[in-house]
């Protein structure tokens, strides 16, 4: 008999919290390095390779957690997942110098990446056809909950030291613990259940079956066309929050301070558009509105360059790229990535698309700062130009790819046959 199944929303909020922990471990890294700089005396190649390794490990644990989450069930990964983050939390706000700085941010990356890709199918599994996509789309509104959240707690104690850092961490590894012991109550997802009975023509081992359907035509071109519409899309995305205050402060002459409440204030702004995602994603008239968003991100890589980058440009932008991006951008990568794989490979598919972006994020993230020192206006040229065609690819190749049915017996014969 099968186990009763809890409110959807209330899966949806606790396995999409790792959203919100993976967006306040990388938040948070970036203004405690700071700190720990200071304080331990961290050098140019260490600061630099801290700051990788958190990027480079949350690919690594998405690569590893996913297939492990669709091989093994949704929810022993994600505790145990949950349960490293915390000790890498505790190694963090214990460490007496930069030594043990490595293997916490590499626990904090690997853990959230390898949560992501599970806890995603978990709450598409969890939801139906009406309410999936507002249900994802919410993950990414704790996402941006962690960026507000961790920005305040920074201006708060920012200026404290060391012990302002370790603050910081407390409070990622407190709310990792609560969530932990909350998971404990969730049932296993009952469409990862089912896929279990399901075994594939010509095999004997489910174990197989899961590799062998993810190479058949139609989801291996899913995955290849979703994979590169998230990378190229998240380019943009990752270049301004990572480069975002330097442009700020060296290209159009502002102070921190300045650059830093912009970006609080443009935050908002992005809830706000992904409460209007909320209410489109499930709807007929979902393309129209990603094309008209994919047109307004245009517009707002132009602003800058056309009328020279300065403050008020840079706001601009921030606000329109916030708005059209909440559509055009992440929050619908997760949407079609729970809608165009059954649950057999859904968190494995998601996991090396994760991890194909943040590789790609970490290469490009490598030649940014010489971009801008070239001239910055070829950095918002190539944002536009590689947002133009990740949004084409959206439009013109992923929306007439066909959803795939959970646990549909008929659909996943036909897929193996063909394979």
């Amino acid at each position: 008999m099968a186990q009763k199944q809890p409110n959807p929303w209330y899966v949806a909020i606790l396995s999409g919290m790792v959203s919100y922990l993976d967006a306040g471990a990388i938040v948070t890294t970036g203004t405690a390095l700071v700190i720990f700089r200071q304080s331990f005396g961290i050098d140019d190649l260490q600061y630099g390779l801290l700051s990788a390794l958190l990027t480079v490990s949350i690919g690594v644990g998405a690569l590893i957690g996913g297939p492990a989450g669709d091989r093994l069930g949704r929810k022993p990964v994600f505790m145990t997942t949950l349960a490293l983050y915390v000790v890498g939390a505790i190694l963090m706000i214990s460490a007496p110098g930069v030594e043990m700085l490595y293997p916490g941010i590499l626990l904090l990356g690997f853990a959230s990446g390898a949560d992501l890709p599970v806890s995603m199918a978990m709450i598409a599994e969890a939801a139906t056809d009406r309410n999936r996509g507002k249900m994802v789309t919410f993950t990414h509104i704790l996402w941006m909950g962690a960026v507000i959240v961790v920005g305040f707690l920074g201006t708060a104690v920012g200026n404290m030291g060391l012990p302002g850092a370790r603050i910081m961490y407390a409070h990622l590894g407190v709310i990792a613990l609560v969530v932990l012991i909350l998971r404990i109550g969730l049932p296993e997802s009952q469409a990862w259940v089912n896929s279990r009975n399901i075994v594939l023509p010509g095999t004997t081992a489910r174990k197989q079956s899961a590799f062998r359907l993810l190479l058949t035509p139609r989801y291996l071109t899913a995955m290849i066309a979703t994979g590169l519409f998230y990378a190229l899309a998240n380019i943009a995305a990752n270049t301004n929050g990572q480069f975002g205050a330097l442009l700020y402060v060296e290209v159009a002459g502002a102070t921190v301070s300045t650059a830093s409440l912009v970006s609080t204030l443009v935050t908002f702004v992005s809830v706000a558009a992904l409460f209007l995602m909320m209410r489109v994603v499930d709807g007929r008239r979902r393309m129209v509105w990603f094309a008209a968003m994919s047109v307004l991100a245009l517009v707002a890589f132009l602003v800058p360059p056309t009328f020279g980058i300065t403050v008020a440009t840079l706001v601009v932008f921030g606000v329109l790229y916030s708005i059209s991006g909440a559509v055009a951008g992440e929050p619908m990568f997760k949407v079609w990535a729970q809608e165009l794989f059954p649950t057999q490979i859904r968190a494995t598919s998601q996991a090396i698309m994760i991890a194909f972006t943040r590789f790609v994020a970490a290469g490009v993230g490598v030649f940014t700062p010489s971009l801008i020192t070239l001239g910055p206006n070829i950095v918002f040229y190539f944002m536009a130009a590689t947002s133009v065609v990740a949004c084409a690819i959206g439009i013109f190749w992923i929306a007439r790819m066909p959803k795939a049915t959970d646990d549909d017996q008929a659909l996943l014969e036909a897929e193996a046959s063909r394979g």
